[in-house]
């Protein structure tokens, strides 16, 4: 059979969907990038925003396009909540629920999974058929907050973690197979181990891994800014832990974070910034930020930009609110219009764009270590690679032989169109 595998949405549909892959040429399979090559499309879907969703439908209808005689299987979060919606559309044979997923490729395949797939992964298969340098590694799933805007709580349910043995039985498996990195991923991924009665649970996986795993690179997704211990990021004194924090804090207004639940506020966010900057040197930290929260009133919207500038992030997540079914927040009254969120989303959009070339700048004449991930163009002078910092800044350079999957030593120079100019020092 010749599968597409699909994915809209965050790391964890990634893990997910590089998890099936892997399943799939494991028991003799082949993954196919074209669509119009395929028997079999796979879409792990996402909800998080209208957007996503309707991204999801139409990649349904891209896929019936590419190959009219080919079924598809969908799944995810959108999967979850609207399974009709799916079903209705062109050559979906099947619609599973996030509590299925695991069990996908045994639906689409009608064989068994063994016991060595599990993991995902024991059988051969090789970094390059895969197509990347980073592996997904999803160590986390579900939710135990309940922030008013979210569907993804309701699309993935309690928060539930792997044994800390099986994500480091599958992360030596990726090395094993040439990954130079693993990105841990959840829902909740800070919450990690609660549900096995581990405390501090993360920081005890994350320093498992950096004991017994030679995996040269290891990357933290999406932190909840409220799980962190105290101490926690003393563990980037290895460094091969990627000195890049993504910490969602979504509104810089108090009045506004506690409409949203989000379980922080200005106090508890700055304290936690000093401490990740004073600990980690060169760290790349990021956010996330919801333009036109329902309330959010001119003055929020003034207070939450203030303490975003204020806070120096090195780059914006920037989401206009989206009204998602079974929500709290879909109920609230003063709804921010349509108008207003595109406005707000422009003007910080514009800050992000900023903070990110000051961070950029602040690298400029340095040298770093870049993996590289693809080569993107040939030229007379050699092959333009593309691949990133540890720290997560896109950087392309020119080289002669191809460097894919290598890590090297580049100095960095200008940056430009989101992306940093380097030239690799062999």
């Amino acid at each position: 059979m010749k599968v597409h595998l699909r994915m809209v949405g965050c790391r964890l549909n990634q893990s997910e969907i590089d998890s099936m892959a892997r399943q799939f040429q494991g028991m003799g399979h082949e993954v196919v990038e074209r669509p119009e090559e395929a028997d079999h499309f796979v879409l792990n879907s996402c909800a998080v925003t209208q957007e996503a969703s309707k991204t999801s439908r139409k990649l349904v209808r891209d896929f019936h396009r590419s190959n009219p005689e080919a079924e598809t299987t969908v799944t995810g979060c959108y999967a979850q909540i609207a399974p009709q919606e799916l079903d209705r559309l062109p050559g979906v044979a099947r619609v599973l629920s996030n509590a299925d997923k695991d069990d996908l490729v045994s639906f689409v395949t009608g064989e068994a999974i063994k016991i060595f797939d599990s993991e995902p992964i024991e059988r051969a298969a090789s970094a390059p058929s895969l197509g990347r340098t980073r592996a997904f590694v999803k160590v986390q799933d579900g939710c135990d907050n309940e922030c008013t805007f979210c569907v993804t709580t309701i699309a993935r349910g309690q928060g539930r973690s792997r044994e800390i043995g099986q994500v480091l039985r599958e992360v030596n498996t990726l090395r094993q197979l040439g990954y130079q990195e693993a990105v841990l991923t959840g829902v909740h991924l800070g919450s990690y181990g609660q549900d096995l009665g581990l405390n501090d649970g993360l920081s005890q996986l994350v320093k498992e891994l950096l004991r017994h795993s030679d995996m040269p690179r290891l990357r933290l997704s999406s932190l909840e800014p409220w799980d962190l211990a105290p101490g926690f990021f003393d563990l980037w004194g290895d460094p091969r832990l990627c000195r890049h924090l993504h910490l969602p804090l979504q509104s810089g207004c108090d009045a506004t974070l506690k409409r949203m639940r989000r379980q922080t506020n200005q106090a508890a966010f700055r304290a936690l910034m000093g401490a990740a900057r004073a600990a980690i040197p060169g760290a790349r930290i990021t956010t996330d930020v919801i333009a036109g929260f329902p309330g959010e009133s001119d003055r929020e919207f003034a207070t939450s930009r203030a303490f975003i500038e204020e806070m120096g992030f090195d780059g914006l997540h920037v989401f206009r609110y989206s009204s998602r079914p079974g929500t709290p927040a879909s109920r609230m009254k003063n709804q921010v219009s349509s108008a207003v969120k595109r406005a707000r989303s422009a003007e910080l959009l514009a800050i992000s764009d900023t903070m990110e070339a000051n961070f950029a700048a602040s690298l400029a004449g340095t040298q770093q270590n870049v993996l590289w991930e693809q080569i993107t163009a040939a030229t007379p002078e050699g092959f333009v690679h593309s691949g990133y910092t540890d720290n997560y800044m896109r950087v392309k350079a020119v080289y002669p032989r191809d460097l894919s999957n290598r890590i090297c030593a580049t100095y960095l120079g200008e940056f430009t169109d989101g992306v940093i100019h380097g030239t690799v020092r062999l």
